[in-house]
């Protein structure tokens, strides 16, 4: 499995990015690392695509699945063959959005172990790894822009990405309320005679809210700040994905929940 991983993902991945550090202009290797990590996320976008529509559908249907859960909520058998049967009549996979997912963790891990590989070898490209075809640059530059040393830590970059992160997140919630809210139009549950139980997709959320912006904050002052630099440029591009979903699907009627 781990040679399977080396010849389909990091090796293209560890061959591309080295092959436009040579290309660029300038030979900068921060320029290099946000070109990689563009053409990889549109690259993922289809995916990205599926698994945004799979948790809308799942999302939509939420009043009714909380209303099931109620119905049934002395019997787990019974709850769980309500809720199989509607999902069947409505044609939804509840799983189907976790294909796209575990491809582009995949792909995170690799570009994660290709940047911290190149730092760990003191920034030289290995010819046993390179294409025949891919010139090996030796030695790469370790400044992005002339400015930032991407073999060390950067307290800036790191506070950047973890802001970023906070971002995305608070746009996802709110897509996640403006879509509560359609959905609770849509579809009528019955009357409230309890108080409803916690939703805990939403509690996680809101943890992740400030854990993940933290995590990233910690590990961006930790490693060397060319992954913080992917982080940051894959960050931004997932907002702008998001602020496009948001303006196409606000022109068709709808709410997209961001990925």
């Amino acid at each position: 499995m781990t040679a399977l991983f080396h010849t389909i993902v990091y090796q293209p991945i560890y061959n591309l990015l080295v092959f436009l550090y040579d290309v660029v202009p300038g030979a900068d290797f921060g320029i290099a690392i946000i070109l990689v990590t563009v053409l990889l996320k549109t690259a993922l976008y289809p995916l990205s695509q599926k698994q945004i529509e799979s948790q809308k559908k799942l999302q939509e249907i939420q009043p009714k699945i909380k209303e099931i859960q109620k119905k049934y909520k002395s019997d787990r058998e019974k709850q769980s063959r309500a809720m199989m049967e509607f999902y069947r009549d409505n044609k939804i996979n509840p799983f189907s959005g976790c294909l796209p997912l575990i491809i582009q963790l995949i792909v995170l891990i690799a570009i994660y172990r290709v940047l911290f590989t190149i730092s760990q070898a003191d920034f030289m490209a290995s010819s046993e790894t390179l294409y025949t075809f891919v010139s090996n640059p030796g030695q790469i530059g370790r400044l992005f822009l002339g400015l930032l040393d991407l073999s060390k830590p950067s307290a800036l970059l790191a506070i950047m990405t973890a802001l970023a992160q906070y971002y995305q997140m608070k746009m996802i919630m709110e897509s996640k309320k403006t879509l509560d809210k359609k959905s609770a139009t849509t579809i009528q549950s019955p009357a409230k005679t309890e108080k409803d139980a916690p939703d805990f997709n939403e509690i996680m959320m809101k943890q992740m809210l400030y854990i993940g912006p933290a995590l990233t904050l910690f590990f961006g002052m930790t490693f060397p700040s060319g992954l913080a630099l992917y982080w940051l440029a894959s960050t931004l591009f997932m907002i702008a994905q998001q602020w496009h979903l948001l303006k196409k699907q606000k022109l068709a009627g709808t709410h997209p929940l961001p990925a």
